[in-house]
This record gives C-alpha cells, sequence and structure tokens, in this order.
C-alpha cells in the first residue's frame, strides 16, 4: 500500500469519528429509549406468554384430575351396577319361587276347603250325637266356623285354625268337670237346674232346691230321675265342682257301659 492511500484512509476513518462525535445526545438517548422499550416489550411478552402457559398447565391440570375423578365414578357405578344386576337376578329367582308357592298354596287351598267343611260338618253330628251339654255354646260355635269357611275375606290359614281349635275344644270337654245352670224340660215343666257335666262319663242334673236329681240316660237319649239316695252325692259334687268344698271323692252313678 502506498504512503498516499495510508493517508488518504486514515483521514477518512478520523472524519468519520469526527461525526460521530458530534452527534446530539439527544440522538443517542432516544436509541436507548427505544432500546429499553424493546427490552420492556420483549419482558411483557415473555411475561404473557408465561401467563398462558401457567393457564394452559393449571387447564390441563384441572381436566386430568376431572378425568381421574370421573373415572373412579365410572367404577363406582360399575361396581353398583353389579350389584344390582346380582340383586335383580336373586330377585328373579325368589319371584319365581314366589310364583310356584303361590300355585302350589292355591292348589293346596282348593283341596283344604272341602276337608274343612268335612271336618266341621262331622264335628256338627257329632255334638248333635253327644251328651247334651252346653248345647247352645257348642252349636253356636260350629255354626260360626260354618260362616268362616264360606268366607273369602279370611285366609284359609285362619279357617283352618278355627276348625282345629273347635275340635280340640270338644276334645277337652272329656277331660273336664264343669257345673253350669240351664233351664231343663222335667216331667213337662222347665225347671232351673244345675248341670254336672263329669267328661263324657257322666251327665247329671239337680234342682236349685236340691229336691230332685236326674242324669243323661246316653242309650235312650233322655234325661231320667234319680231317687233321693243320690242327691246328696251329686250335690257335694256340684259344691266341689264349684269351689264350695275340698276336693274329694264324688260318689255319683255310672251308667255302664254297653256291651258288644
Amino acid at each position: 500500500m502506498s504512503t498516499s492511500v495510508l493517508k488518504a484512509k486514515l483521514k477518512t476513518g478520523v472524519f468519520g469519528l469526527a461525526l460521530v462525535s458530534l452527534m446530539p445526545l439527544s440522538a443517542w438517548a432516544d436509541q436507548t429509549d427505544d432500546i429499553v422499550r424493546a427490552g420492556v416489550a420483549r419482558g411483557k411478552t415473555a411475561t404473557a406468554s408465561q401467563k398462558r402457559i401457567d393457564k394452559i398447565s393449571e387447564d390441563t391440570e384441572k381436566v386430568i384430575t376431572k378425568y381421574h375423578q370421573q373415572r373412579k365414578s365410572v367404577d363406582v357405578l360399575k361396581q353398583y351396577n353389579d350389584r344390582m344386576r346380582r340383586t335383580l337376578e336373586a330377585q328373579t329367582v325368589a319371584m319365581t319361587k314366589l310364583e310356584r308357592s303361590i300355585e302350589d298354596a292355591s292348589l293346596i287351598e282348593r283341596q283344604i276347603v272341602p276337608l274343612m267343611l268335612r271336618m266341621i260338618s262331622g264335628l256338627d253330628k257329632f255334638i248333635e250325637a253327644d251328651m247334651p251339654f252346653k248345647l247352645e255354646e257348642r252349636r253356636a260355635r260350629v255354626s260360626r266356623i260354618k260362616g268362616y269357611l264360606t268366607n273369602a275375606n279370611i285366609a284359609a290359614a285362619e279357617r283352618f285354625r278355627q276348625v282345629l281349635e273347635a275340635y280340640s275344644t270338644e276334645n277337652n270337654y272329656g277331660k273336664t268337670v264343669d257345673v253350669y245352670t240351664e233351664e231343663l224340660d222335667i216331667n213337662g215343666a222347665k225347671r232351673t237346674v244345675n248341670i254336672l257335666q263329669v267328661g263324657r262319663a257322666g251327665l247329671y242334673y239337680q234342682t236349685i232346691d236340691g229336691g230332685e236329681s236326674g242324669y243323661w240316660d246316653k242309650p235312650n237319649k233322655q234325661w231320667k230321675e234319680l231317687d233321693s239316695s243320690h242327691s246328696e252325692g251329686i250335690a257335694q259334687a256340684i259344691r266341689i265342682s264349684q269351689g264350695k268344698a275340698p276336693a274329694n271323692l264324688m260318689t255319683l252313678p255310672i251308667i255302664a257301659p254297653e256291651t258288644i
């Protein structure tokens, strides 16, 4: 490089430096403000971007949390549905058994009603053939049960219970000793008497004044008078049965059973 060229370049550089040095301070300030504003703008943009990122992250977390909650709910519903399915299956089986039971009960009821009718009819005939103690009470019981048997509003089990109870009551009469007052037709006249029922072994009467006594003649199905020698024994038995005398042996006339 020649000395003249080098000199020319040095002059140009010095001139440029002189131009820079001659720029006003306000121009430098404007450039600095632009740089700061650009930096602030970039900072704001970065902050806004971070907020958007945070918001997206938060929303994503909420979605994930909701997903897990929904999944748990689905699992619970599956378990509930499975349990309900098993319950419904069990109820279906139970309903099938119940329907069969109802059919069987209907069949049994159709069979048992005629049986009850025969039983109460037989009991009615037995009472009429039996010794005539407490006839009104016994007939009324049979009549009431006959009404039950034709009443569809009363359950078959209750009707059958009533029939069995009537049989039980009749059976207990054979084990008890009882005294009650009744009007009898004696020698064509109505007389108020005490009736002494000794199981089904004997049935006796005695007028209230104790003057007349008698017994039920089973073979002939009629009342018969007894001579006065039996009056004291019957009176004593009546007092014992009424609790008016201490328990003791009863001296009563008993008709010997018929021989076949």
